[in-house]
């Protein structure tokens, strides 16, 4: 036979389609065949324009055929999660309007694979009772009637053997024997496997068409417009594939083991799934370009944006100043804390003084962000002009030429809500990172470039050590650590608890003869009662205090970042040790008295007030385990 090639409507012309089919492996259709095919299949296409979010029902497709296509066994274990549950509440509504339709698909499916009916003509049947619903709809309507019969299938045979209804029912549809005799029928379920994925994985990329940003691209783009013209050719295939699949099971619970003889049968699931892959690999091509061309007019749009930003606190530059440079966009609303400016003022000064001509590199701009809706009155007035002048960098000369359309890019693409976010554009424009503050506060100015990449490449090189929770906060520490002295960082806001602590560390330190040192913490909360607690530990001589507060406030931001940073750039791995330490010391920050005990860089002990006292109390148990 001659390749199958798929082809468009005729006002569109057919030879656009011709591209989505290569080679077919033999063909299962004559082109003319397919031509005609596809007039048939768009002739049935009248959607009335209403709108559905057919993502939640896909989730939920998706979730049943993951659970059901893994393997033949009954020991199949479940590992795709549903959407959260807040999105199951308008799901419920949805479900009510789609589930008649859905049965509906379900039962003609069911008849016509049972009576025999040509695939053609049952794909077109499907299509016919879905006339005014979009290509993406029908198509997910069609994958969920599907679902909920082959969900069914594996239902019963994940659960016959230890329910008794399901056993009865499992034995009315053979399942018991076509189990037993899963052997024969691995090919079978192997193609039917293969198969289901790819339609899953065309479905997906059908959605995602409908899914792109109208404000970015329309169709008059050469990328969309090739693929709205691919798309129905796609949806056709993958809905045949659905008849093809449900034809195979009600084949399998009818005829059982007979019916694992024929090979003819696999031969048309792998000729079906080698005809879609090609689909899926062409429109796929066209949505790597749709996305490149999203790209491109975001960083248009960007360019556009910053010329509106561009200002100083003492007097109004040109924009050149930023040009052929990377350039962090701080943005944040007036209520930005004073540790965080005055760190970040800090980091940036250093990068100025010693950073091998980072300044020439880079230059911060602070946007400020404020609600239009909010009056400016002289209060708030004066209180970004005291804020901007204290700034060494760049600021937009008035949150006033912040246009709305400017704000709402800002919380839209760059998810800006109320914490201050650092923004970094490269030389050309492009987003690099959507939020560099929590390296910046994490690694300061050597994360320069402050791109993503830079941010995984400077996680591969850490490890789990003191410097990692105190580099840019105290050079006394780090003098410590040089020295190779045992170093204690404890915290907490208990002062009797500090008291027995560092008396009793002190005491052992000095029994065993080693050199030790104690720095106090605090807490990330409570601020007022820290204050007080130093107060006493100074006067008590109990250990090192750091005097600034913003050195502790810096200390937990660091660490918290550390988790953010993680979740970022989705690599947060509940399995990691030092995400484990980390996570850890939040925790007791949460729950009281905590000490982490190192040796020069080595992290020896991270524990909790109620292991690490009675340790030290208990030193003549363990004494002479010292050396």
């Amino acid at each position: 036979m001659a390749s199958g090639l798929p082809l468009r409507h005729p006002a569109q012309g057919f030879n656009a389609s011709q591209q989505l089919i290569k080679s077919d492996r033999g063909g299962m259709l004559t082109m003319s065949d397919d031509n005609v095919m596809m007039k048939q299949i768009v002739g049935t296409h009248a959607p009335d324009g209403r709108e559905i979010d057919v993502k939640p029902l896909l989730h939920l497709v998706e979730d049943i055929l993951k659970r059901a296509t893994l393997q033949i066994d009954t020991s199949l274990t479940a590992h795709a999660e549903l959407e959260d549950t807040t999105h199951q509440v308008n799901f419920v509504s949805m479900i009510d309007a789609l589930s008649y339709t859905i049965d509906r698909i379900s039962c003609e499916i069911a008849y016509k694979a049972l009576g025999g009916t040509d695939a053609h003509a049952t794909t077109v049947s499907l299509c016919n009772l879905l006339p005014s619903y979009s290509w993406e709809a029908k198509l997910v309507l069609t994958m969920a009637a599907f679902a909920l019969n082959y969900g069914e299938f594996w239902l019963l045979a994940q659960i016959y053997s230890s329910n008794e209804l399901a056993k009865s029912m499992a034995i009315l549809k053979q399942l018991p024997s076509i189990i037993e005799q899963s052997g024969p029928l691995k090919a079978r379920f192997d193609a039917l496997n293969n198969l289901i994925k790819v339609m899953m994985d065309v479905t997906r990329c059908v959605v995602e068409f409908k899914d792109l940003p109208t404000s970015y691209i329309s169709q008059e783009v050469p990328a969309l417009s090739t693929a709205m013209t691919h798309i129905p050719t796609a949806v056709y295939w993958t809905m045949r594939s659905v008849v093809a699949c449900a034809t195979q099971i009600t084949a399998i619970t009818t005829m059982g083991h007979e019916f694992s003889i024929s090979t003819t049968d696999v031969w048309e699931l792998s000729t079906l799934a080698y005809k879609l892959t090609n689909i899926l690999e062409h429109l796929r091509k066209q949505l790597a370009a749709c996305y490149e061309y999203i790209d491109e007019k975001r960083n248009v749009e960007t360019f556009q944006m910053l010329k509106n930003l561009y200002g100083s606190s003492k007097k109004r530059v040109h924009l050149d100043v930023l040009r052929r440079k990377n350039v962090l966009l701080l943005i944040s609303g007036l209520d930005i804390l004073n540790d965080e400016l005055s760190i970040l003022e800090q980091i940036y000064n250093e990068s100025r003084q010693h950073g091998a001509r980072l300044d020439s590199q880079y230059e911060l701009v602070w946007v400020p962000i404020m609600d239009h809706s909010v009056q400016w009155s002289d209060t708030v007035n004066e209180k970004f002009k005291s804020m901007q002048s204290t700034m060494p960098w760049f600021t937009v000369y008035h949150p006033s030429v912040i246009e709305k359309p400017v704000i709402r890019f800002i919380k839209e693409v760059w998810h800006f809500r109320n914490k201050p976010i650092l923004v970094v554009l490269d030389p050309q424009g492009k987003l690099v990172c959507p939020n560099a503050l929590h390296m910046m506060w994490i690694w300061g100015s050597n994360a320069f470039p402050f791109t993503s990449l830079r941010e995984e490449s400077l996680w591969r090189e850490e490890t789990w050590r003191l410097e990692l929770l105190v580099n840019g906060i105290d050079p006394v520490i780090l003098n410590w650590i040089k020295e190779g002295k045992y170093i204690f960082l404890y915290g907490g806001d208990d002062i009797e608890w500090v008291k027995k602590f560092t008396n009793s560390a002190r005491a052992v330190a000095k029994e065993a003869r080693v050199p030790l040192e104690m720095v106090y913490v605090g807490k990330s909360s409570k601020r007022e009662k820290i204050r007080r607690l130093m107060a006493t530990i100074t006067a008590e001589k109990l250990s090192y205090i750091w005097e600034d507060l913003t050195m502790i406030w810096f200390f937990w931001t660091r660490i918290e970042s550390m988790l953010y940073s993680k979740i970022q750039l989705g690599k947060l791995d509940d399995h990691d040790p030092m995400m484990q330490e980390i996570k850890k010391l939040l925790s007791y920050n949460r729950e009281g008295g905590w000490a982490v005990l190192s040796k020069g860089s080595n992290v020896v002990v991270n524990g909790h007030s109620s292991t690490v006292l009675p340790t030290l109390v208990e030193y003549d148990l363990w004494k002479d385990q010292v050396p």
